[in-house]
């Protein structure tokens, strides 16, 4: 059988390691259920630096080493990949996960090192091709999902692997093979006095796919929302699509896992990391979340301040948990019954309050279901989390007010995001040729700096330079109407009266009117 190493990239190397590596550790079961050995060096987690990576990745004759991760890991990755060719030459050096999913032809470009990257979600292309790595069988044309290599040097896209139907064929994730003890020991965090308290915090995840339209995000291609045609040259090339694969585990599938984390590991807090709580819930018509809930209780999950309705203290027994909603979506008597399961808390993606900027996003609120979601969380006694981005492409001086005077209103306090046009997001696909412009025709010096969002990279505002949009964030995080209103006046003094305009390349994407998480209010997207 195959030996096969799993790297896992540093995520944020400006921060402390938060989550596990879920997606890796679960192609470890599955590689292992069919009888491989994998290992996995966390990267992550140890943060040894790449001398040790090196002695990793000549401790042993791995027949595969595997890297994958989301796109801002690229510069960690492309290292990692040149390292293992270094020590292990004889290994076959395999790619994965978003950053590859998202522009693979560029990837094998940048990365000569990488002889196989698996595109799109591996639940099935992973197993399928250890199988044939172990069979000494190297030829991979006729494998979907996957981008090779050929002997002249050349990488070639096959057609996109079919998504499995039902997540609950899948196993658990190999959890044993992670080093739970450090992600333990930075389980608080301040989102609510529960969360703070936490000693054994483990992510968990009840979903793939989304039903919205965002257009900052990348349409989690790595859960089937692509597919790959050939372009003008002639060469494959992956597409994102509006259609959706929606899939979720079943409440009991998900209540069990935490039931197993529980008694095994001892944990006391437990996050959904899919961000579709509340699409997840919209697209079972309420289902879903109700069900978990009553099952969490059932299993002798709630925490028993929730049981007792009495405040939450070291004394407490039972898993609290947390994860995301939508504005458009939640429902106060949902909130009420997640609250007395023990969710503590819930990040919302407001993103803007201007109704201008909302509605061309695609993400299916309006800033009066923004304003209105934040005071319905509370009352549930679940405290909203406010996500809030800067830079859209129609951002103004307007908007900025807007969303100021509403976080003044609201009373919330957020440092926001910019928008950042991440591969495979339809900015991205926009803006394409400026953002090749503003790194002077260097696209993977862009790729390389992309991070968490919370930094510049490239911009896509339509007014407003990189450097203004630092000082705007500070306005915006200050609540400071009286600020903007004298940088909007030097704004208009210093600024020549032509309009910054970028143009704005052809979209690749196949728009479908598709019936979603939406339907119950009878939208489509």
């Amino acid at each position: 059988m195959a030996k096969v190493l799993l790297v896992n990239p540093v995520v944020r190397e400006e921060d402390i390691p938060r989550h596990i590596p879920y997606g890796i550790s679960l192609l470890a079961s599955i590689a292992m259920k069919k009888g491989h050995l994998v290992q996995i060096y966390d990267a992550n987690a140890w943060r040894k630096g790449f001398d040790v990576l090196e002695k990793v990745f000549r401790a042993d004759d791995w027949d595969v080493i595997a890297i994958g991760g989301l796109t801002t890991t690229y510069r960690f990755i492309k290292k990692a990949f040149q390292l293992a060719k270094k020590n292990s030459p004889k290994s076959i050096l395999m790619a994965g996960g978003g950053f590859i999913t998202s522009m693979p032809q560029d990837i094998m470009g940048w990365i000569p090192e990488i002889d196989l990257g698996l595109v799109g979600e591996a639940f099935v292309t992973f197993p399928e091709v250890l199988d044939k790595i172990d069979r000494q069988d190297f030829n991979f044309s006729s494998t979907t999902g996957v981008v090779f290599r050929h002997k002249n040097g050349k990488s070639y896209l096959t057609p996109a692997k079919p998504v499995i139907k039902n997540l609950d064929d899948l196993p658990y994730p190999a959890w044993d093979l992670l080093p739970l003890d450090i992600y333990f020991k930075n389980s608080a965090n301040l989102f609510s006095e529960e969360s703070f308290t936490a000693k054994r915090r483990m992510d968990v995840n009840g979903s793939l796919g989304c039903g919205l339209v965002c257009k900052y995000c990348w349409h989690l291609g790595t859960t089937g929302d692509m597919i790959v045609e050939e372009d003008k040259a002639g060469e494959n090339q992956v597409v994102f699509t509006y259609g959706r694969n929606i899939r979720y585990h079943s409440p009991s599938y998900i209540v069990n896992m935490v039931k197993h984390l529980y008694e095994v590991y001892n944990i006391d807090f437990a996050s959904f990391i899919d961000e579709n709580l509340m699409t997840m819930d919209a697209a079972s018509r309420g289902i879903w979340l109700n069900e978990i809930c009553d099952l969490w209780k059932e299993k002798g999950l709630q925490p028993t301040c929730r049981q007792k309705n009495i405040p939450h203290d070291e004394d407490c027994r039972g898993v609290h948990w947390n994860g995301t909603s939508h504005a458009g979506l939640h429902k106060f008597e949902t909130l009420k019954r997640m609250h007395e399961a023990g969710c503590t808390h819930l990040v919302y993606g407001l993103e803007s309050f201007d109704p201008n900027i909302l509605k061309n996003l695609g993400k299916g609120s309006t800033a009066a279901r923004n304003k209105s979601s934040v005071g319905i969380c509370l009352s549930s006694g679940i405290k909203p989390i406010p996500n809030i981005i800067l830079g859209f492409p129609e951002e103004t001086f307007d908007s900025i007010k807007n969303t100021i005077t509403a976080m003044k209103e609201l009373g919330i306090t957020a440092k926001p995001h910019f928008a950042t046009a991440y591969p495979g997001s339809e900015w991205y696909y926009s803006y394409k040729n400026s953002i090749i412009e503003q790194y002077e025709g260097d696209l993977e010096k862009y790729i390389a700096e992309l991070g968490d969002a919370s930094s510049i990279s490239a911009t896509i505002s339509h007014h407003f330079t990189g450097v203004e949009l630092i000082g705007l964030q500070e306005i915006i995080y200050k609540k400071d109407l009286r600020l903007l209103a004298l940088a909007e006046k030097n704004w208009h003094r210093n600024r020549k009266q032509e309009q910054i305009n970028y143009p704005q390349d052809s979209i690749n994407f196949k728009s479908k009117s598709v019936r979603g998480p939406m339907e119950a209010e009878g939208r489509t997207f």
